[in-house]
């Protein structure tokens, strides 16, 4: 019986698996050594003259090479066929596919380590981007070409210059390194690092970068994304939006020309210096166009006023209109404090054009150690001379001031009242229609007695936030009851509420905790937008795959 091994005895086997083995490895050396060798494909004369170009052979009239998927054309080529070594002159041209077309008046190419220079008025073409500049050194084993002296690319409509920068074929991206200038019929951005993706016109840049749109805005950053396509951007680390009468910072900003829209989160500050106004939050919105923001997560206003300051704080916070029309609207538990009085409600209103500011629903306020309560209470001021004018409280008038030196309360209440000021400060308050009050009465420190009256009509002067008189008019009935004859139940009028636990006494007590509790999100936020603003942004996943569509990430996409 036939066995494999008395066909093919062991050591023959042996020698035949070493034989094969060598041949594969002979003729893979042989493929190898072929790939790097300079084919060539045509030319008109061939002259060798050693005098004259010593090594070489000398090629003239449309000479074309081919290596390894890169088409060389020239009008005069030296060829070192030795050194696989290539001089090229007069109308070069270097090809790869349709991924890259390099033309130039002269070339140099070294086969071997697959390295080419190109000179003399270099033009370097993709589908979507030409570059002219005077040099390029193309590295076809890593896919890159790149230039040290100035450069200018058109994309689409952009127009970028620098003083040297990097083509990645594969990753269709320029890398710009010193002097970097961005142009669109939008937008001129500088900067000294950028790298564009031409196929989706995305562009990231890092370090000192200032955006100039046509529309006069100006952003500010120094780790930042551009589509230069959709006029968009996202901004961060000393984010800044300066528009006409506007500055916004924030730790994210975003900006959308097209629609005259800027979005921020996380520390928002937004400056309107021709009406002094400063608003803060950690999420705020503007739209150019309406001349309006919209401010959120510890929103707060701040309005200079003479020589003292106005603030506003509410959960949600609108302001809209142009100078000297601007009017604020706060939503949910809205806030007022300044140094002499403060207030709450649950909606605001400020009118700017006219003057006003309205409390509404449920409001209160605080002045002259008094509680000022009514169904609505406006706070008018001086639009010419910008200061606060008169208070008015319709409906429901009441004014509670605890009593300094016992437990009870002085009370007044009337239909309506009406404050004036003087320097911002209550300086006479008239309250009108069906008055009452009750009011304890001292000789010094010591308690006379209660004195309660009815009248049509009264007037308290004041003076450095002090009663200084209490004038009643028309038949006023105003006995003085010892404290042991004045019933306990009839020292507090009918709708007597005291709030004074809520009292708005300082900027930090303008915020509920819910409020604060922002801050400290903030503040974790911030961390981490520190620590990803030590690097360039990550490439967006939209950009990756706009450049290839078959590329699958999982980074994050830039918010619209």
């Amino acid at each position: 019986m036939l066995t494999f091994d008395r066909i093919f005895p062991y050591k023959q086997m042996k020698k035949y698996l070493i034989f094969l083995i060598s041949l594969t490895a002979i003729l893979t050396t042989w493929a190898q050594e072929q790939k790097k060798q300079l084919k060539l494909i045509s030319t008109e004369y061939t002259v060798r003259n050693d005098n004259e170009i010593p090594g070489a052979v000398i090629l003239t009239g449309k000479v074309h090479f081919e290596h390894d998927g890169a088409n060389i054309f020239g009008n005069k080529v030296y060829f070192f066929q030795k050194e696989q070594y290539i001089k090229v002159f007069g109308d070069v041209q270097m090809t790869q596919g349709d991924s890259i077309n390099l033309v130039g008046n002269y070339a140099e190419y070294n086969a071997k380590d697959q390295l080419a220079f190109i000179a003399d008025q270099v033009k370097l073409r993709s589908k979507e981007s030409t570059l002219v500049t005077d040099t390029i050194f193309y590295n076809r084993n890593i896919q890159q070409a790149y230039y040290n002296s100035k450069g200018v690319i058109v994309s689409n409509e952009n127009v970028l210059t620098s003083n040297k920068g990097i083509y990645d074929i594969n990753q269709k991206k320029f890398i710009f390194r010193s002097n970097v200038e961005l142009k669109n019929p939008t937008t001129t951005l500088k900067t000294n690092h950028l790298d564009y993706y031409e196929k989706s016109g995305h562009a990231y840049v890092s370090g000192p970068t200032n955006m100039i749109k046509s529309n006069g805005d100006n952003l500010y950053t120094e780790n930042g994304f551009y589509d230069t396509k959709n006029n968009i951007a996202k901004i961060q680390k000393n984010a800044k939006i300066y528009q006409k009468d506007k500055v916004i910072e924030g730790d994210n900003l975003f900006y959308d020309e097209k629609k005259g829209y800027a979005r921020g989160e996380n520390n928002i500050k937004i400056t309107d210096t021709v009406n002094k106004l400063f608003v803060t939050g950690h999420y705020g919105e503007v739209f150019r166009a309406k001349d309006s923001m919209y401010i959120t997560k510890k929103a707060l206003v701040k309005y200079l006023v003479e020589k003292d300051t106005a603030y506003f704080h509410a959960k949600y916070i609108n302001v809209v209109g142009p100078e000297g029309k601007k009017v604020l609207r706060g939503y949910n538990d809205a806030r007022f404090y300044k140094s002499d009085m403060s207030g709450k409600c649950d909606s605001l209103v400020s009118i700017q054009e006219q003057g006003i500011t309205k409390f509404l629903k449920n409001p209160v306020f605080w002045s002259n150690n008094s509680q000022i309560t009514g169904d609505k209470i406006h706070l008018l001021s001086d639009s010419l001379n910008k200061h606060i004018d008169s208070l008015k409280v319709l409906n429901n008038a009441f004014i509670i001031q605890k009593d300094t030196l016992g437990t009870g309360y002085n009370q007044m209440k009337g239909i309506n009242l009406f404050g004036k000021f003087k320097e911002n400060k209550l300086s006479v308050i008239d309250l009108i229609k069906n008055t009452e009050s009750i009011y304890y009465v001292y000789d010094k420190e010591q308690l006379i007695g209660i004195e309660k009256a009815a009248c049509s009509k009264i007037r308290l002067t004041l003076d450095n936030n002090k009663i200084k008189t209490i004038t009643r008019y028309d038949n006023p009935n105003s006995p003085i009851y010892p404290e042991n004859e004045f019933p306990e139940n009839a020292r507090k009028f009918r709708g007597f509420v005291w709030r004074g636990d809520e009292e708005i006494k300082s900027l930090d007590d303008l915020f509920p905790q819910s409020e604060l509790d922002y801050d400290t999100q903030a503040g974790k936020k911030k961390v981490t937008i520190d620590k990803e603003n030590l690097k360039p942004l990550e490439i967006f996943e939209e950009t990756l795959l706009i450049n290839d569509p078959k590329h699958k990430t999982n980074k994050a996409k830039p918010k619209k």
